[in-house]
């Protein structure tokens, strides 16, 4: 565990107890006014284990995807992708975003307005102490990022990605087959 996450998770414990109250108030009101519609999955995920992805993906990569962590903001070549094409799940190649919904949020990581309809699932995520939308691939399970309210219209929604947990396929190749 890296030394990072293991101080995260220890304020996260310490002041748990003070913001339990103050957390289960702010999730509900965030329930109660959101504007995020998240459509069912209809894609089964694999039964295959996190471990046996590793051999297939670079050690950065496989981090990313399943052990959750984040990779620096701007690092990722995808920011700088503006081609048409199809952004794919980096572990098992499920097609999760169109580059007509990717936009450039200032944030430095890929951003979309949308997914690909029921090839993404969320959870809730509380490693920063307040409450997030974390989201990731319905097939495989790997990490990809989290979703926001502060996107452009008309969804106003800011699905905020990890460039290393995406593969860009452009518009003009064929798309890989999905990988078991």
């Amino acid at each position: 565990m890296k030394r990072r996450t293991l101080l995260e998770r220890l304020v996260a414990l310490t002041t748990l107890p003070f913001l339990s109250s103050y957390s289960r108030e702010l999730v509900a009101e965030q329930h109660r006014s959101t504007k995020i519609k998240i459509d069912p999955i209809t894609v089964t995920p694999l039964n295959k284990p996190h471990e046996e992805w590793r051999p297939l993906l670079s050690p950065e990569t496989y981090r990313v995807l399943f052990e959750e962590d984040t990779e620096r903001p701007g690092s990722s070549p995808l920011n700088k992708e503006y081609r048409e094409g199809t952004y794919i799940c980096a572990a098992c190649y499920l097609p999760l975003f169109e580059s007509k919904h990717k936009y450039d949020s200032g944030t430095g990581w890929p951003s979309f307005t949308q997914p690909i309809s029921g090839h993404m699932g969320t959870k809730r995520d509380f490693m920063l102490i307040w409450p997030r939308t974390e989201y990731h691939c319905a097939r495989c399970g790997g990490h990809q990022g989290h979703v926001f309210d502060d996107g452009p219209p008309p969804r106003g929604e800011r699905w905020c990605n990890n460039g290393l947990a995406l593969r860009f396929i452009p518009k003009e190749e064929a798309l890989p087959e999905l990988r078991e």
